[in-house]
């Protein structure tokens, strides 16, 4: 600030000192200042014509000292850390806390209430189910589910990894050397594995209406002695009449997946139209439901399981297609959002 007045000047100088701000100890020192209520008085000495000026830059003066005062308190003060995911003050007095939303208004997540349902559905088939990892290795991402070292099918994974080689998971298959190794003893004591993996997977993928970068997936591992495909689609159908709760048709087409031999995509007929053709199934009257097939020799015996005494089969689905078609949600976007207007329909 720009300052004409000599004794105005003067009195500035020896205010900001900082050997002077140093010794304030209340923000309000800086206002009852001996030297500025000597500038105040001093007004009453000049002739009337002078005394207007003078008054206009010792009052500037006082609002800069403040200003000034209060950004080096700002700067020194020692204050304890914030818990951002927090929006109450412990401190703060109940009646002065802000009116959010309150826990009886609260519900599940349609995804978590729906997730839920469907695990309900394998545990009466037999299943148990263990989540799956949120970060992971290359290994068990690709080397333990036959994925060789610059095979070309790693591509159709894109996912996102650290600088130190951790990987975001593109599929709960992840998680079948871990259940392989981890209920193996099951299958010496005579019983199968059978085990369901949900978990949040993650693609670098291009969002629109039916593609979201972080979803969830259904993984289904079985293996017991003699186990064939028929198996699989009898277990896959039993689940989606279920699910459904209607009668539904199945078909199976070839595909490829390094970690099944022989690989399917899993077709099951529209639900809403019973195969006529409507805008859910793109007028085909059949909807492409999940990947699956019988699990790859290799992936059992990297988990040392001896793949000439047992057999098993393997899927994973998304759980949003599932719900999405059971309520008829027209854009998958709708459940990473945290819109109440949408939320609030499941409550």
């Amino acid at each position: 600030m720009d300052y004409t007045q000599p004794k105005v000047i003067e009195v500035r100088t020896l205010l900001l000192k900082p050997e002077r701000l140093k010794e304030l100890t209340d923000k309000s020192d800086v206002s009852k200042a001996r030297e500025l209520r000597e500038l105040y008085q001093h007004i009453g000495t000049l002739p009337d014509d002078q005394r207007a000026a003078f008054g206009r830059e010792v009052n500037r003066l006082r609002d800069e000292l403040v200003e000034k005062v209060n950004s080096v308190l700002d700067a020194n003060q020692d204050l304890p850390p914030v818990d951002l995911s927090a929006p109450f003050d412990v401190n703060l007095p109940l009646d002065q806390q802000p009116k959010l939303l309150t826990a009886d208004r609260g519900s599940i997540h349609p995804l978590m209430s729906e997730l839920a349902i469907i695990l309900d559905i394998f545990y009466r088939m037999g299943f148990t189910a263990v989540e799956s990892r949120q970060i992971d290795d290359d290994y068990h991402m690709f080397g333990s589910l036959n994925f060789p070292a610059g095979h070309p099918a790693r591509d159709d994974y894109d996912t996102f990894i650290t600088k130190e080689g951790l990987i975001a998971p593109a599929h709960t298959s992840t998680m079948q050397n871990r259940v392989l190794k981890r209920y193996r003893a099951d299958l010496e004591a005579g019983s199968p594995i059978a085990v369901v993996i949900p978990g949040r997977v993650f693609r670098n993928e291009d969002l629109d209406a039916r593609h979201e970068h972080t979803f969830y997936q259904l993984e289904g591992v079985y293996v017991d002695r003699s186990v064939h495909a028929g198996n699989l689609l009898a277990t896959l159908k039993m689940f989606f009449q279920e699910y459904y709760a209607k009668e539904l048709d199945i078909k199976i087409q070839p595909f490829y997946f390094p970690f099944t031999e022989p690989s399917f995509e899993l077709v099951m007929s529209c639900p809403f139209c019973v195969k006529k053709g409507c805008p859910i199934c793109s007028q085909t009257g059949w909807i492409e439901m999940l990947g699956c097939g019988m699990i790859h020799p290799n992936v059992l015996s990297a988990a040392d399981i001896d793949p000439a005494k047992y057999s098993g089969f393997a899927w994973g689905g998304g759980i949003e297609r599932l719900v999405m078609m059971k309520y008829n949600i027209e854009d998958i976007r709708h459940f990473e959002s945290g819109k109440l207007e949408f939320l609030r329909q499941f409550s």
